[in-house]
């Protein structure tokens, strides 16, 4: 477990990456215990430096010694990064909170939504996983709709920005819009298809069950960090032209009847949502006035009036914040603040 401390040593791996450059703005802006802080990149990005606090941070390159005197790191260095330097860090005495898909289906690793499953993190054994973007913003919440009325069936479509495969993608959506705009000739190259002004059906890669790697993420983390195997998911994972901010149609059926003012306030009672539901008014949440916010917004509650106790909902989140760094530095205050309740 994490040591007792005033301020914590903390790093942050892929630090010049999107969410890297999000995980740092997030510790300033919570004000995290931070006695001092490290950043790492690949090789093309030493020399650079990143603001925190007033000051101008280094990047510096990982080695075998990165990790020495690091309480917690905060990872974002895609799979095959964390695969070769997560257990380095764990070996070292770091706790480490990572980003990519490595460790999340791993028995021995918790996969925490602080908000859902914060007792997971009693048995780490030095990485934590931190759960898939789409995922996070739909089991915050499915949780205490769980809790209430025990979900059976989960029925997701997502609409997911290009921030979510990382800031080429964003450049590629920016470039292909102005191109197309001034009659110009779009190049491809992050995506097998225009993406600007479309939508794809397809996020990672094909599996032999004709769903997506992303659809079965969601699939086999929501039960997971929901603690329940008998929970049937299915999705459809869908890239759309936003820049930040994923958006997500869910359909539940539940055992128990809940109605669709019950869930109303019972999610307004619920911490890091907001409920923002007014349709009658045209008040449902945009990813265009929830990026840059970290609560999960939920609108357009209604009953499945095709089944006897089915629920609609419209969740949408910045991917950057809550679907990522936002959640990673709350998993690292959960440590903090169980270290101090021993």
């Amino acid at each position: 477990m994490l040591k007792k401390k005033e301020k914590y040593v903390v790093a942050v791996v892929g630090a010049t990456g999107a969410v890297g450059n999000e995980m740092v703005a997030v510790l300033e802006e919570r004000s995290f215990p931070v006695e001092k802080l490290r950043l790492f990149a690949s090789e093309r990005s030493e020399g650079k430096t990143l603001q925190f606090e007033g000051s101008e941070i280094p990047v510096e390159t990982l080695n075998e010694d990165s990790f020495k005197g690091i309480d917690i790191a905060l990872f974002s260095a895609g799979a095959e990064g964390s695969k070769i330097w997560a257990p380095v860090a764990a070996k070292s005495g770091c706790v480490v909170v990572d980003n990519s898909s490595q460790w999340r289906m791993e028995p021995d690793v918790p996969l925490v939504v602080p908000e859902v499953n914060p007792h997971d993190l009693k048995w780490h054994k030095g990485i934590i996983a931190n759960p898939n973007c789409s995922t996070i913003q739909m089991v915050v919440v499915l949780k205490p709709i769980h809790d209430v009325a025990r979900i059976k069936r989960v029925v997701v479509t997502t609409f997911q920005s290009v921030s979510g495969t990382g800031k080429k993608a964003m450049d590629e959506l920016l470039q292909q819009t102005t191109d197309l705009l001034n009659f110009r000739e779009i190049k491809c190259n992050v995506y097998p298809h225009q993406i600007a002004f479309n939508c794809l059906p397809h996020i990672d890669k094909f599996l032999e069950n004709g769903y997506t790697k992303e659809e079965m993420k969601m699939v086999n983390e929501t039960r997971k960090i929901m603690g329940d195997d008998s929970i049937r998911v299915t999705a459809t994972t869908v890239r759309v032209p936003v820049f930040r901010c994923h958006s997500e149609s869910v359909n539940i059926e539940t055992e128990k009847k809940i109605s669709a003012n019950e869930v109303r306030a019972l999610l307004a009672e619920t911490p890091g949502v907001i409920v923002f539901d007014a349709p009658g008014k045209n008040i449902y949440p945009l990813a265009v006035d929830i990026a840059g916010k970290d609560e999960v917004y939920i609108g357009r509650i209604r009953e499945d009036e095709s089944i006897d106790n089915g629920i609609n909902m419209w969740i949408v989140a910045d991917n950057l914040r809550k679907g990522a760094a936002l959640n990673a530095v709350q998993i690292a205050e959960k440590l903090i603040e169980m270290s101090r309740s021993t």
